[in-house]
């Protein structure tokens, strides 16, 4: 019974860890609109693309010319 307590409690340490890394992000883009991300978008240096997730799961990418501001929430 100990272990199975002491597994779920590590389980829950784990996920809120992961949970606390996540830092939710706005992008703002030239012609004023802002997008939502779920964590700070990575910029792909090669392809000139900053590469994201938006808070409905859908992974976008918005070419750098395109943005203006990148601001963590």
């Amino acid at each position: 019974m100990t272990q199975r307590t002491l597994a779920t409690f590590m389980l829950a340490l784990g996920l809120a860890t992961l949970a606390g890394c996540s830092s939710p992000a706005v992008i703002t883009l030239n012609d004023g609109r802002e997008i939502q991300a779920v964590d700070t978008p990575k910029y792909d240096d090669d392809a000139g693309f900053y590469e994201f997730e938006q808070l409905d799961g859908k992974k976008t990418r918005v070419n750098k010319d395109q943005v203006r501001t990148v601001k963590e929430l």
